[in-house]
């Protein structure tokens, strides 16, 4: 992505804030999305991704802060700039009553589209996302994943500039998401401005040009995906499964191969060097002390780790909450 300016600015968030009660969901968030861009907001579940989107998109009021969307000052009329927007919600927002191509139609003619295109776009919609055999069936008997890709359709029905998606494939099986994907890649490519709010490192890293890491309602890092890699790049990483340590063996490990860096989570040993890393001394001094190495697997760098090193959260927790998504969705 070539270096942009403050012309080429098409969301600008200043101060946003948004308290629930005692709780503050966000507090003091500011960013600017770029014209054509694709942009992630990374977190864990409860960071302020959604109550961020939907300050936005004018699904929630701000307690503080200014929203800038287009060049329409979106502070004090929410709604001011939803001619320019299309939204995905988490959650589907769609009728149960009505049939799939129902619900797109109907969507369209809230956006004031002529009856003839808005059947010809529903009918392009749903052979799209593969929903043409079912666009007479009602809603409410649709799978999760084409509920979800239903909604998808509809949040795109008027292609608008600009597409806000929060969690687009949350809970949805792995056919739908990579489906899902391809559709979020292709509407970038032609020049759709895409905020995407996600807790699914991989789905960061494959999409989105810039990303913020959002934690506990505040950003603590916003940088272009290759600069999130750039310094982790050649670096040799290791994953060791090893029976529980215990004793010292995370002091003693580091003080007799200091020219590694080690993480240690139950029963994994984490080896990270500049170098290669010399693996056979590392497993006898482990075998000395009554440790067993069931596996050793080398470990591309990725985003996970950036992730991990700025926040301080482990990716296990979100893998957990994408283990957890997934298991709601239909297989």
């Amino acid at each position: 992505m070539a270096d942009k300016t403050d012309k080429d600015t098409i969301i600008r968030v200043v101060g946003l804030t948004k308290s629930y009660g005692e709780v503050i969901a966000v507090d003091n968030v500011g960013f600017q999305v770029y014209r054509g861009e694709l942009f992630g907001f990374l977190g864990p579940n409860g960071a302020g991704k959604t109550t961020t989107i939907n300050m936005l998109t004018g699904l929630a009021r701000l307690d503080a802060g200014n929203i800038t969307i287009g060049s329409i000052d979106c502070t004090r009329d929410p709604k001011a700039a939803q001619h320019l927007i299309g939204i995905v919600p988490d959650e589907s927002n769609l009728y149960p009553e009505l049939t799939g191509f129902e619900n797109l139609c109907f969507c369209a003619a809230l956006y004031g589209m002529p009856k003839n295109e808005r059947q010809t776009r529903a009918r392009e919609l749903l052979d799209t996302f593969g929903l043409t055999d079912a666009a007479n069936r009602k809603f409410a008997g649709y799978s999760k994943g084409m509920k979800r890709k239903l909604t998808f359709a509809a949040g795109i029905i008027h292609q608008p500039p600009i597409l806000f998606l929060d969690e687009p494939t949350t809970g949805i099986d792995v056919a739908s998401a990579r489906q899902v994907r391809q559709i979020i890649a292709d509407l970038h490519r032609k020049g759709t401005t895409v905020f995407l709010t996600t807790h699914y490192i991989e789905e960061a890293e494959r999409l989105c040009e810039r990303i913020a890491f959002i934690v506990n309602g505040r950003i603590v890092r916003t940088d272009r995906t290759s600069d999130l890699l750039q310094p982790v790049r050649g670096k040799n990483m290791l994953i060791l499964s090893v029976s529980d340590p215990g004793g010292n063996l995370p002091e003693e490990v580091p003080r007799r191969f200091p020219q590694y860096q080690f993480q240690f989570t139950p029963g994994q040993m984490r080896v990270e060097s500049e170098e290669a890393v010399n693996i056979s001394p590392l497993i006898r001094f482990l075998e000395e002390r009554a440790v067993q190495v069931t596996e050793a697997r080398r470990h591309l760098p990725s985003l996970e780790d950036v992730f991990v090193q700025v926040t301080g959260i482990e990716a296990g927790l979100m893998r957990k909450e994408k283990e957890k998504a997934a298991g709601g969705g239909n297989q």
